[in-house]
């Protein structure tokens, strides 16, 4: 078979950033001066220029889509749930923050996989080789929507893990089964969004997502309540709306893949399995899959002692946690781009840029969230009240968030630091000070406190206030001592289409 002239060997006088930016100009330019600051946001070479800049084209269409995303949508259904009570609340939180957050958190690890091998491909170059690797993660995530699909046929086993009120459990069997069954959208357009990050693009995610947000509100705001002649379905009209917004989003992220009108461009031959290629994925995806993982035992964990101690402190969990998700999640694309930078930089021989990359990460991600942080401490109470009409819920909310807000300062310089190390290619360290710090201190420490103590709650917040800061002393402590960024350290081969 005649080689692709985009999977041909580098030219010895080519550089790899020089093939990176040939690369990037082989995607179609839009005409007009929208078009133009579209192409300028979208085909930048990411492995020259001001790293400012970078860092900004990267992560600002990012944070804009998580505020139009993760931001406007959780605050809305967060709203809509506190419209229906502590029992639906914390049904829905036992699901979304607890029992999906397996899936959930093996799909990011596999996400940032995917985002560093796609990074490293065009690095060095390699825009096929890119390609081929996008759709063969897009066949594990495939594969990852299945198995979670199995979950919507044990709902009340999975359920038993979390609480033990037959109210809550019989208000989120129905949510449980539909969010379970229906997360394949979700793990694809998640997917799709790492992607084009590694590859240097978060605009078209960006605007997909300020199409299907609003789709998903408004089906969710007259599915729950019956609105507009639609059915009351209550808190099972939260996972239908959604999937309607998610389905929007997989219709336009297909469109684009196949297209060409993004920074990847996939073909059918993308699609057939390759092993080869899908044992180097798997290879790089593992081990930040077992990282996320780490937090998802302590998330559910926490539900599960949260609900030990009542049904309000699990719904003033729930409450609490999807405020702190939300405000992570509007900074952790700074985070993402860093690990683009990194992972371009080193692929094309530029170590002290990758250094520079993640310095200059630190100081916007803390810009942000401590931000953030001093906006939870002051405002907690009225945040809180916004959301529930239970005094006794609200307070504990209001206690969670204000050791939340010191461990955003922490989580400022932790997200850089561990996604900076991935982006490397350095996916074990990460893993195991994750993994350790989770088993070893932040479960136990949380169980001693919250049963052992008259602390309760109170006690729950301690112990993963100092899970934060072991988790982030650790992870910036092996960052600094640089093994990563020594040749040859970390660095897995890039992917290769198998023979035939």
């Amino acid at each position: 078979m005649e080689e692709s002239p985009r999977t041909a060997p580098l030219a010895a006088s080519e550089p790899p950033a020089a093939s990176a930016r040939a690369v990037a100009a082989e995607t179609v330019a839009p005409s007009g001066r929208a078009g133009r600051w579209l192409a300028l946001l979208r085909d930048r070479d990411h492995t020259r220029g001001a790293l400012v800049v970078s860092l900004v084209v990267l992560s600002l269409p990012a944070i804009l889509q998580s505020l139009a995303g993760a931001g406007a949508y959780q605050i809305v259904d967060l709203y809509f749930l506190g419209q229906l009570g502590p029992v639906p609340t914390a049904a829905v939180g036992m699901t979304n923050q607890a029992l999906r957050q397996v899936p959930f958190l093996l799909l990011l690890g596999g996400c940032i996989g995917a985002q560093m091998t796609v990074a490293r491909c065009v690095g060095a170059g390699r825009g096929e080789a890119a390609d081929h690797a996008a759709g063969q993660a897009l066949l594990l995530g495939a594969a990852l929507g299945a198995l979670t699909a199995t979950g919507a046929l044990v709902p009340r086993p999975l359920l038993a893990l979390v609480t033990s009120d037959p109210d809550a459990i019989a208000t989120a069997v129905p949510y449980l089964r539909l969010t379970f069954g229906l997360m394949f959208g979700h793990v694809f357009v998640m997917l799709f969004s790492f992607i084009l990050t590694g590859a240097g693009e978060s605009t078209t995610p960006l605007l997909i997502t300020l199409v299907s947000t609003p789709v998903a509100i408004f089906a969710e705001y007259c599915l729950i309540f019956g609105n507009f002649g639609a059915p009351a379905l209550g808190v099972s009209g939260v996972a239908v709306g959604l999937a309607c917004g998610t389905a929007v989003s997989l219709t336009l992220a297909i469109w684009a893949l196949r297209s060409g009108r993004c920074r990847v461009h996939l073909r059918r031959r993308h699609l057939a399995p390759d092993p080869q290629v899908l044992r180097q994925l798997l290879g790089v995806m593992w081990q930040p899959a077992l990282h996320m993982l780490a937090r998802t035992v302590m998330l559910i964990y926490f539900m599960a002692l949260a609900g030990h101690l009542g049904t309000k402190v699990q719904a003033a969990y729930t409450i609490g946690l999807r405020i702190e998700l939300t405000l992570n999640m509007l900074a952790f694309p700074i985070a993402n781009a860093c690990a683009t930078l990194v992972g371009q930089n080193l692929a094309a021989g530029s170590r002290r840029r990758a250094w520079r990359s993640i310095r200059v990460a630190y100081a916007l991600e803390f810009s942000v969230l401590g931000s953030c942080a001093a906006f939870l401490l002051v405002f907690r109470h009225a945040i809180v009240d916004a959301f529930t009409r239970d005094p006794a819920v609200a307070a504990i909310a209001a206690e969670y968030l204000m050791f939340s807000a010191a461990a955003m300062c922490l989580h400022a310089f932790y997200f850089v630091s561990f996604r900076a190390l991935q982006g490397a290619g350095d996916m074990n360290s990460p893993m195991l000070i994750s993994l350790t710090s989770a088993l070893f201190l932040g479960a136990p420490l949380a169980y001693t406190l919250a049963t052992r103590t008259d602390l309760g709650p109170t006690g729950m917040w301690i112990a993963g206030l100092v899970y934060s800061l072991t988790n982030t002393a650790l992870t910036v402590g092996w960052l600094a001592y640089g093994r990563w960024a020594r040749a040859g350290r970390g660095q897995p081969p890039l992917p290769q289409r198998s023979a035939g």
